[in-house]
């Protein structure tokens, strides 16, 4: 199965580099039979470092890696020489990708930029020589610190996809057909429900060389909040959408009662998803006539954009391109 690929979730044990041992070194060469203290320090352990790359757009290639170790720094010897530092492990994320703590859900890192970095887990620092203890009344010590022990946690790292829009939409209501329609993505489409089992996104090419990301989300059912259908496990990734597209078609029962049943599923996953803007595509226009259009239109909330579409029959495809730029352009990324 093509969608298979798509992996938003591991769980993966991390361990950080335990810091190298002081050395308890003393000076022994030709005629100085009798030198001081010339330890050097441990070098620090490698770090567990969580790395943003656009060039990823999922979480597959952790999935078989359940253990990621950082190295573990040197210890110091003699001539005052300094242990090796441990190397950094990085674990590079698509962008819009958070590590969790598995039993407190605490948020330990966010990244959403190309190149930001962020330290998991710090290595440990390295033992001080014995150089470093010596004094008037203890000229040879025969002590040196132990470097510090490593850290490790299992840590659950989540994908919430980044996009411009998010379709947002009961299952089999157009959602694939519609970003098939308008960028090169080719999700799976067929005439019953759950077809999109994984988040898809497309760049939609728009007016003058610009364009802008939607992202098709498989489709909610009533209850989705409470972790009936696939719903629950994507409704993070609507999260991070500065629009909100609900596609909804014309030869549904009730469009302006589906779209308070898909706004309630929002509302009580996340309010504040209530912030963001909001559109309505009303799919399936080919198949009502002009009469069925203006009683849908008539129930509608008055203050929700909307544009009725035909993905098959290429209707109202650019004014939904311009309602979605305008839309983009005036309200703050979220």
């Amino acid at each position: 199965m093509a969608n298979s690929n798509f992996i938003d979730y591991v769980k993966i044990n991390c361990r950080s580099g335990a810091g190298g041992a002081g050395s308890r070194h003393f000076r022994r060469e030709k005629f100085v039979d009798k030198g001081g203290p010339d330890g050097g320090d441990g070098g620090r352990g490698g770090h567990v470092i969580l790395k943003a790359n656009a060039q990823h757009w999922t979480l597959l290639h952790l999935k078989y890696q359940k253990h990621i170790k950082a190295e573990n720094g040197q210890g110091g010897s003699g001539a005052r020489c300094n242990g090796r530092q441990g190397k950094d492990v990085y674990i590079e994320v698509p962008l819009g990708t958070i590590a969790k703590h598995p039993e407190t859900d605490e948020i330990l890192a966010e990244v959403t930029e190309d190149g930001q970095e962020v330290i998991l887990l710090k290595g440990g620092r390295g033992g001080l020589g014995n150089t470093h203890f010596k004094s008037s009344t203890n000229q040879t010590p025969q002590y040196a610190q132990p470097g510090e022990a490593a850290q490790e946690e299992w840590i659950i790292l989540e994908l919430k996809l980044l996009a411009d829009v998010g379709l947002v939409g009961f299952p089999n209501a157009g959602k694939s057909t519609l970003l098939s329609t308008v960028s090169a993505a080719r999700p799976e489409i067929a005439d019953y429900p759950f077809t999109t089992l994984v988040p898809n996104l497309g760049v939609v090419a728009y007016r003058d060389f610009k364009s802008f990301v939607m992202a098709d989300i498989p489709g909610i059912i009533e209850g989705a909040s409470e972790g009936k259908g696939l719903g629950l496990r994507f409704l993070r990734h609507i999260e991070r959408n500065s629009i909100l597209l609900f596609v909804i078609p014309s030869t549904s029962e009730d469009v302006a009662k589906e779209y308070k049943t898909l706004l309630n599923e929002l509302e009580q996953y996340n309010p504040e998803l209530m912030d963001k803007s909001k559109l309505l595509a009303i799919s399936k226009m080919d198949l009502i006539d002009q009469k069925q259009k203006t009683k849908i239109t008539k129930k509608l909330p008055k203050e929700l954009p909307y544009v009725f579409i035909s993905a098959v029959a290429q209707e109202g495809i650019g004014e939904l391109k311009d309602l979605i730029w305008t839309t983009l352009h005036q309200t703050p990324t979220v």
